[in-house]
């Protein structure tokens, strides 16, 4: 593997460590309506930008999907402060209550798929098997979380 791709993934390892021990919180002056918004606005990003992931992938465009992929990331570890207790109706949330009632464990959710991404960035390049790779490392984390705290379409 490059230095250089190495040196990126421990400088933002570090960032996101740093990230994880301050409290993120929406906004004090943030509506109920703008914090469903944003969290359904993020997940949606997350889903658009995995896709160009998929893209990239299957195309060997390693380069341009490593940036998207902490994107992805990030986008991950600040989900987790969009789930206030006063968001859990309204506005066409599709979240379920599974999300408050086991809050520990969907913000471990998020911290597991924030971390997946990272080690993503790390071996996609080197995977022999870059479908299976992005299905453990990225879809299996969006299933997981449809399966057990998304409205069923």
């Amino acid at each position: 593997m490059n230095m250089k791709y190495i040196t990126i993934i421990i400088k933002y390892i570090f960032f996101i460590s740093i990230l994880t021990s301050l409290p993120l919180t929406v906004s004090s002056g943030s509506s109920v309506e703008d914090i469903i918004k944003g969290r359904k606005a993020l997940f949606s990003k997350n889903y658009s930008t995995a896709k160009k992931v998929q893209s990239y992938a299957s195309k060997g465009d390693f380069e341009n999907l490593k940036s998207l992929i902490l994107e992805m990331s990030e986008n991950y570890q600040n989900l987790i402060a969009y789930f206030p207790e006063n968001t859990k109706e309204g506005f066409k949330t599709e979240a379920l209550p599974a999300i408050w009632e086991n809050k520990e464990d969907f913000n471990n959710l998020m911290i597991k798929a924030s971390n997946n991404m990272i080690e993503l960035s790390a071996i996609i390049e080197s995977s022999d098997d870059v479908k299976g790779t992005l299905t453990k490392l990225m879809w299996s984390n969006c299933k997981a979380c449809h399966n057990k705290y998304r409205v069923k379409h």
